[in-house]
């Protein structure tokens, strides 16, 4: 059985499977140039300069035939991503030739990359701590120009310099409790180690909490608002969700029950990334197909973030309409009164009254209208007029981390509550650790092998 070392020479094709300009097959380790140098017939390339391109073939060492033309990155450690020697092949953009150079470069001693590898040895070689190797992931998975800004914000360190402060600042206070401790002849000695602790307690406290703040609109922003379009059959919802695409995605006719599925589609508004569900109509059905699409839908709602219940404005309000209406009352929804440019037949009071303090939206999908008035309004209702992502702000994105932080608030609630107590300075001092690890374990100060592991298998191979 073969083991693997975080000292091995790995590869991996970096760039997307398929037919493309060029491909890249990335190779980082001790012995880079001894994997790649014996397949390239072109300059010496331990004798160029760091950081250039070189031209020249690849060439099979065993039959001596040419495999491919290629372009030759040189980069010398530490000034690379993982902070040793890096080589990376530009070849044609193909299967068979990527494929090809892979196996020889592994031929010659490096091994297959694994999932997220790079910039796990970025992270171990301390060229990036956990938190800004986590940014690079969202950074490749970002929707939008929004969510784009937030990781790279987060690559930049913003969020490892503000865990890193409020760290070095629980430790000068547990350095001086710790010296306060050791001089115990004084005899306020005790009142005012206490009075220091709650003071830098509810300070980082106060930080934290902040930080939580931003956390649900990081979480939308990383992974998109679940939004289900709902609504009795033939109102409008594929004709909204096509609106909203700007494309002809979901089927639609005049027929009743033509979406018979939930169709999930992601679509930029105003920066917000929505994963949207167009859901079959709601409405009892004998249809066993149409049936299985209800209770789908059914389903949908529950787990959605924000309703949108779309209503037909050019016939009087339904049993089905009644019932919607009631059954999302408990959930953040925006509605949606379509064909409003048929002669109105709906009873406006009864609506009004059926909807309480939701927005009601008049639209005519057919007209395109009301579209921007709905991606306004769904801005507003969960972004208070948009967000801010300026490069001086720190927003939280990551499940992990709120997680993390939420354990250090609690750990900070035990500081506070056991000097309130009166417990003994050393034991209130154990709660404060603990918050000290809690964020260390954000910027991997503090981490399992388990976590990196979990962490970096998340990660594509070329990574």
């Amino acid at each position: 059985m073969t083991t693997t070392s975080e000292f091995d020479t790995i590869a991996a094709v970096a760039t997307p499977p398929g037919e493309g300009g060029i491909s890249i097959i990335r190779v980082s380790g001790d012995h880079a140039f001894e994997a790649v140098m014996p397949l390239f017939k072109g300059k010496a390339l331990d004798k160029v300069k760091s950081h250039t391109i070189n031209y020249g073939h690849i060439i099979d060492p065993e039959t001596q035939s040419e495999v491919d033309e290629v372009m030759v990155s040189v980069m010398r450690a530490p000034k690379t991503y993982t902070r040793e020697d890096v080589l990376e092949i530009n070849c044609h953009g193909g299967l068979v030739a990527t494929n090809d150079i892979l196996q020889l470069v592994i031929s010659q001693g490096a091994r297959l990359a694994e999932p997220g590898e790079f910039t796990k040895r970025a992270f171990l070689n301390g060229r990036i701590d956990l938190s800004q190797a986590e940014a690079v992931m969202d950074l490749i998975r970002a929707k939008t120009d929004r969510s784009m800004k937030v990781a790279l914000n987060q690559l930049d360190g913003s969020l490892s310099r503000l865990i890193k402060k409020l760290r070095q600042d629980i430790l000068e206070v547990l350095a001086q409790v710790e010296v306060n401790i050791d001089y115990p002849e004084y005899d306020d000695v005790e009142t005012m180690t206490t009075k220091l602790l709650l003071e830098k307690a509810k300070e980082v406290k106060a930080s934290i909490q902040q930080l939580l703040k931003t956390a649900k609109q990081g979480k939308v922003l990383r992974d998109g608002l679940a939004t289900a379009i709902v609504g009795r059959p033939n109102v409008g919802k594929s004709s909204l969700l096509n609106e909203l695409l700007h494309e002809d995605k979901a089927i639609v006719t005049d027929v009743a029950g033509t979406t018979r599925d939930v169709i999930e589609e992601y679509v930029n508004v105003g920066g917000v990334p929505l994963k949207l569900v167009d859901t079959a109509g709601i409405h009892h059905t004998d249809d066993k197909v149409e049936k299985i699409g209800v209770e789908r839908s059914k389903k949908a709602i529950a787990a959605a973030d924000l309703v949108i219940l779309v209503l037909d404005a050019s016939e009087p309000l339904t049993k089905e309409d009644r019932q919607l209406l009631t059954d999302t009352a408990d959930e953040k929804r925006i509605i949606i009164l379509n064909k409003t440019d048929l002669p109105l037949k709906l009873e406006m009071p009864e609506l009004e009254q059926l909807a309480g303090d939701t927005k009601i939206i008049k639209a005519s999908m057919t007209q395109n209208q009301g579209v921007d008035q709905l991606e306004g309004e769904i801005s507003h209702l969960f972004f208070d007029e948009g967000i801010e992502t300026g490069r001086g702000n720190v927003m939280v994105t990551n499940a992990r981390h709120i997680g993390l932080l939420k354990q250090a608030s609690s750990a900070l609630d035990d500081v506070m509550s056991g000097i309130a107590a009166g417990m003994p300075v050393d034991l209130v001092q154990i709660d404060m650790t603990r918050c000290w690890n809690k964020l260390g374990e954000i910027t991997g100060d503090s981490y399992q092998d388990e976590l990196l592991d979990q962490l970096f298998s998340q990660f594509c191979v070329g990574k």
